[in-house]
C-alpha cells in the first residue's frame, strides 16, 4: 500500500501545483474561468465518489476498484493534454474526475482496512507515503519541465504564458497514477478489504447524528480552505512569484506533512478525532490570514507549514472518524460520502466563491475570507462535533 500512496499523490504532485496557473496563463482563461473548471471536480464527485463507494462496498472488490479507479485517472489526466480551451477543458476536467474524485476516498478505505490490526501507528506512516511521493515529484517537475522545454526551444516571450510547455504535466501525472493501478493490482483481495454491505445499507448512515454533524461541518470547512488553495499558484503569481516560486512553497507544506501524519496514530490516541479536527482548521485559517494580511512572498512562504497540520487535522482526521463511526462494510461509502460533502459541494461552493472574489475585489481577499471564517469554525467544534460513537455492530 506504501508504494500506491507514492504514485498517487506522486500524479497528484505534478498536476495539483501547476493546474490553476496553466488554465490562468497557457489556456489564457480568467480567475472566473479557473474556478469554474476546478469547480467541475467537486461538480462530478457529487455523483462520482458515492456511486464508487457502493460499487466497492456492495461488491467486497475495494483493492480492484481501487486500481480501476487509478487507471481511470491516469486516461483523464493524459486527455488534458489534448484540451486547449475553456469548454475542451470543462469536458476533460469532468473525464478526469469520473475517476480522480473518487481515487482518494477509495485508497483511504482499503488503506484502513488493511492496517485495521497492524497497531495506531500503521495507517499514519503508511500515508505519508503519499506526502513522500507528492514531495518528490513537486521538486522534480520544475527542473524536467525546464529541460523538456529547452530541448523543444520553448522560451517564454512577453505577454505569454512563463512556461510554454507546461502541458507536458499531464503526461508525467498520468504517468504516475498508471504505475499506482498496476501497483493496486497486487493488494490483498481477502480479509477485512472484502466485507460486503447489503443493499439499501447506506440509509442508516443518514440516520447517524455523529456522522451527519460530522458532514455539517466538513462542509464549512472546505468551503473557507479549498478555493484560497486552488488558486495559490495565480495569487503567488499575482504577488511577483515565478513558476519554481510555486514549487517551492510546496516544500514547508510537506516537510512538516510527512512527521505529522507519520505520527498520526500517536496524536489521535492524545487529543481524539475531535482535537484533529479542531487543530486542522484552525491552522488553515492562521495560513490563509496571514497570506492575506501579507504582501511579502517571504512570509508567504513561511506560513504554509501548517499546510502540514490542515492535512493531518482536517483531511485525515474527519476520515478516522468516519471510520470510527460507521460499520466497516459501510467503509467506503461513508468516506465517499464524506468526500462529496466536503470535497464536493464545499469545493463547487469554495471555488466559485474563491474566484469571484479574486477576480473582482482582489487577490487577497480569497485567503482573508477564508481565514477568519476557518478560525470561527474551528472554535466551535466542541458544539458541532459529539464524541465517535459507532452507529452499529458490525456483522461480519
Amino acid at each position: 500500500m506504501n508504494a500506491t500512496w507514492f504514485f498517487c499523490l506522486g500524479g497528484l504532485g505534478v498536476f495539483f501545483p501547476f493546474y490553476s496557473l496553466y488554465l490562468h496563463e497557457n489556456a489564457g482563461l480568467n480567475a472566473t474561468q479557473v474556478g469554474m473548471v476546478y469547480a467541475v471536480l467537486p461538480l462530478i464527485g457529487l455523483f462520482a465518489q458515492p456511486l464508487w463507494g457502493q460499487i466497492a462496498d456492495r461488491t467486497g472488490s475495494r483493492s480492484r476498484i481501487l486500481a480501476l479507479l487509478a487507471a481511470g485517472t491516469a486516461i483523464g489526466y493524459v486527455s488534458l493534454f489534448f484540451c486547449k480551451d475553456f469548454v475542451s477543458l470543462l469536458f476533460g476536467t469532468a473525464l478526469l474526475a469520473c475517476f480522480s474524485s473518487a481515487l482518494i476516498p477509495s485508497s483511504v478505505a482499503v488503506t484502513l482496512a488493511i492496517t485495521k490490526d497492524a497497531g495506531r501507528r500503521a495507517f499514519g506512516m503508511t500515508r505519508a507515503w503519499g506526502t513522500l511521493g507528492f514531495l518528490t515529484l513537486v521538486i522534480l517537475f520544475p527542473p524536467v519541465l525546464h529541460f523538456s522545454q529547452s530541448l523543444r526551444g520553448l522560451v517564454a516571450i512577453e505577454g505569454g504564458p512563463s512556461e510554454p510547455g507546461l502541458e507536458i504535466m499531464f503526461i508525467g501525472a498520468g504517468l504516475m497514477v498508471l504505475i499506482c493501478a498496476l501497483v493496486a493490482r497486487r493488494l490483498p483481495q481477502t480479509g477485512a478489504i472484502t466485507v460486503r454491505a447489503s443493499r439499501g445499507d447506506w440509509r442508516r448512515l443518514l440516520r447517524h447524528t455523529p456522522f451527519v454533524r460530522l458532514l455539517f461541518f466538513v462542509l464549512l470547512a472546505y468551503f473557507f480552505l479549498q478555493g484560497p488553495m486552488i488558486l495559490l499558484p495565480i495569487f503567488v503569481r499575482a504577488h511577483g512569484g515565478s513558476l519554481d516560486a510555486v514549487s517551492w512553497m510546496w516544500i514547508p507544506m510537506l516537510l512538516i506533512e510527512i512527521p505529522v501524519i507519520a505520527l498520526l496514530g500517536e496524536t489521535l490516541a492524545r487529543i481524539g478525532a475531535r482535537g484533529l479536527l479542531a487543530t486542522g482548521v484552525i491552522a488553515g485559517g492562521l495560513r490563509w490570514l496571514v497570506c492575506g494580511l501579507s504582501s511579502d512572498l517571504s512570509w508567504i512562504f513561511v506560513v504554509q507549514i501548517l499546510h502540514g497540520i490542515t492535512v493531518a487535522g482536517l483531511i485525515l482526521g474527519a476520515p478516522l472518524y468516519v471510520d470510527a463511526v460507521v460499520p466497516a462494510r459501510l467503509r467506503s461509502t461513508g468516506q465517499g460520502m464524506l468526500a462529496m460533502v466536503g470535497f464536493s459541494l464545499g469545493g463547487i461552493s469554495s471555488n466559485l466563491s474563491a474566484g469571484w472574489l479574486f477576480e473582482n475585489i482582489g487577490p487577497d481577499a480569497p485567503y482573508l475570507a477564508g481565514g477568519i471564517g476557518a478560525l470561527i469554525l474551528g472554535c466551535t467544534i466542541p458544539l458541532l462535533i459529539p464524541p465517535a460513537v459507532r452507529a452499529e455492530t458490525d456483522e461480519e
